[in-house]
């Protein structure tokens, strides 16, 4: 019995003494928390441009790199952290932008970045006052700042089911479904501006309106397919004429396609 009294605290104290040396070894050899690593509030906290950035690099600093080069069409994810994701989007933004490719982050291009993605709001704001939709990173649409309610509701009606799939015949059945195919989309839109009581079918949708183009809203509609731009904005489930193929079903397109072979049908005052 008296040994293992002994015994006991001999243990503890051994057990002590190997958490404390763990814990002296992890926090010499950088080893941090996971969970701290993915809390911002434990980044290093840094400017963009104080330092050159590489990989295996932390801190806020890498953490506005990862989003500026997003906003420049360069998507990584803002963890703070240098990694693969961060060190290929940089030589794609170097190698775009005409400079040395070697996937690190000097002031100068610090301050170019920077320097582009304001001139990248600035052109939306001013697009976005002169009456065209914009386009965001993420799929939806923002309205302009002079578009009518109508206008306003029909945009974010598309946002709503921008990630819906392509079904055939979906949306003729109700409003609300788990995916739409092109009229029925193009209805539920149409439906949100007011402009529309009951679901069309592509071929209905030929005769909807007046002909001619809308200063809003205009409709392009043949025996097979249809689709529609507001405020400038192309709304399509076909990815035609888009180089970055975002598949079929309701979604935001970042380019226009041909109006040939569709008869094209405008809303009075929009």
């Amino acid at each position: 019995m008296h040994a293992q009294t002994r015994a006991r605290p001999r243990a503890l104290l051994a057990a002590v003494l190997t958490l404390a040396v763990t814990g002296l070894l992890g926090s010499s050899l950088g080893m941090a928390d996971p969970a701290a690593a993915r809390d911002g509030h434990h980044l290093p906290h840094v400017r963009l441009g104080a330092r050159r950035l590489g990989p295996h690099m932390r801190g806020t600093d890498v953490r506005a790199l990862q989003r500026d080069a997003s906003r420049l069409k360069q998507p990584t994810g803002p963890d703070g952290v240098y990694g693969k994701g961060t060190y290929k989007s940089v030589r794609r933004l170097e190698r775009r932008r005409g400079w040395v490719v070697d996937g690190q982050v000097g002031r100068s291009e610090a301050v170019s970045i920077k320097g582009a993605v304001r001139a990248q709001h600035d052109r939306k704001l001013a697009q976005a006052i002169a009456g065209k939709a914009q386009l965001q990173p993420d799929g939806t649409a923002l309205a302009p700042a002079d578009a009518p309610e109508p206008i306003r509701n029909a945009i974010n009606a598309a946002n709503r089911i921008r990630t819906k799939p392509y079904v055939w015949g979906g949306g003729h059945g109700a409003w609300e479904a788990k995916g739409y195919d092109c009229s029925g989309a193009v209805s539920y839109v149409l439906h949100a501006a007011g402009l529309l009581s009951s679901p069309m079918t592509s071929g209905a949708l030929r005769h909807w309106g007046y002909a001619g183009m809308g200063q809003w809203i205009t409709v392009y509609a043949n025996k097979s397919h249809a689709w529609m731009t507001v405020a400038g904005l192309r709304f399509d489930t076909s990815s035609a004429g888009e180089s970055w193929n975002q598949g079929s079903g309701p979604r935001w397109r970042a380019s226009m396609r041909s109006g040939a072979g569709y008869a094209v049908r405008f809303s009075p005052g929009l």
